[in-house]
């Protein structure tokens, strides 16, 4: 169980207590848990009772303990402890965490490009309505995907005709003009340039980046430095980590052997990535802020990078392909996969070689 997954946990705690009328307090967007300090008890802590203590009218370790009846037994959670004025402590199940990451290994897999889709916005149409303005076209167009993976209908309209040349951006807007009632609008720090300026001087794949990976409050840099294949630049490590992956896969089949995860591989950094992958698209979607999903991305392909400096998915020398092999192949495999599907979600492309 990662800390986000263990955080999603102790919230569903929290919403269960108040949907059954034994806590009477606001359930909070997030919940914080930590790993413990040096000489404390268990691998995680949570402050979550202590907050919510005041709303509630309840001393903390009351809260704490009635938080602590509706996780234990949860998935992946081995022992949960109440310690000092209303902390909760929890020990995981290593053997549960190891048949969780095995599952979510295959699952990614086997679902591809769409692992992480869901129905967070199912139901529930959007319209996202923007000027014309290069930046804030390219994101609605990234919205307008990230809401439709999460079960949304949209609808992305413009206050003016489009730019033909948004089209070699990805761009669809399904209408123009003033709409019949006031709509919130994306409204990004303009690029500063036209798309056709951007197409010409640095092509699609790195206008695109450029444009998505900063907040929409920050300004957009769109130097030379976005074409620069180096460690610098970010987009170029994320979409080389995904090269990489296929360039695994492609040498295991030289070597008689492909992926399976079958046996546990200590990648902490990798896993966790993976693991908040579903969150992070939903949290997208949601927000509107498709350069959530860009830093995710960046988060898998450094962790990727790690995986294949401490423990080769490839036989070295004179090994011979063994499970760890195939198992460590099996969760490259995966993260690939999930960096192919974020960056077609952000329209960008996902060259099998760089």
């Amino acid at each position: 169980m990662t800390p986000a997954e263990l955080s999603r946990t102790v919230l569903r705690a929290v919403r269960r207590a108040v949907d059954e009328d034994v806590l009477r307090a606001t359930v909070p967007a997030h919940v914080r848990v930590e790993r413990t300090r040096p000489g404390g008890s268990g691998d995680y802590a949570c402050a979550v009772a202590l907050q919510l203590s005041g709303p509630a009218g309840l001393p903390a370790r009351e809260v704490a303990a009635l938080l602590r009846d509706r996780v234990a037994g949860a998935p992946g959670i081995g022992r949960v402890e109440i310690t000092g004025p209303g902390f909760l402590n929890f020990t995981l199940d290593a053997s549960a965490d190891a048949d969780a990451r095995a599952v979510r290994v295959r699952q990614v897999l086997e679902r591809g490009l769409r692992y992480g889709w869901g129905d967070e916005c199912a139901g529930r149409p959007h319209q996202l309505h923007h000027r014309r303005e290069v930046r804030a076209a390219v994101v609605a167009g990234a919205v307008r995907k990230l809401l439709r993976a999460q079960g949304a209908p949209v609808r992305t309209t413009c206050e003016e005709a489009p730019d033909p040349d948004w089209a070699r951006l990805g761009v669809t807007v399904d209408a123009y003009g003033r709409p019949p009632s006031p709509l919130k609008e994306t409204r990004p720090v303009p690029a500063g340039a036209t798309a056709a300026e951007l197409l010409g001087r640095l092509g699609a794949d790195a206008a695109l980046w450029g444009l998505l990976r900063p907040a929409g409050h920050d300004r957009a840099p769109l130097g030379d430095d976005l074409l620069v294949q180096g460690e610098a630049n970010p987009l170029f490590l994320v979409r080389y980590a995904h090269a990489r992956a296929r360039a695994l896969t492609r040498g295991a089949e030289r070597l008689g052997f492909s992926g399976a995860y079958e046996e546990d591989i200590d990648a902490p950094a990798l896993h966790e990535a993976i693991a908040d992958h579903p969150g992070v698209l939903a949290a997208a979607a949601r927000h509107r802020a498709p350069d959530r999903l860009a830093r995710q991305l960046e988060a898998v392909a450094d962790a990727f990078f790690d995986l294949q400096d401490t423990a080769p998915p490839l036989p070295v020398g004179d090994e011979k392909p063994s499970a760890a092999h195939r198992s460590r192949l099996a969760l490259a495999e995966a993260a690939g996969t999930v960096l192919a599907g974020g960056l077609s979600l952000l329209g960008i492309s996902a060259p099998e070689h760089l």
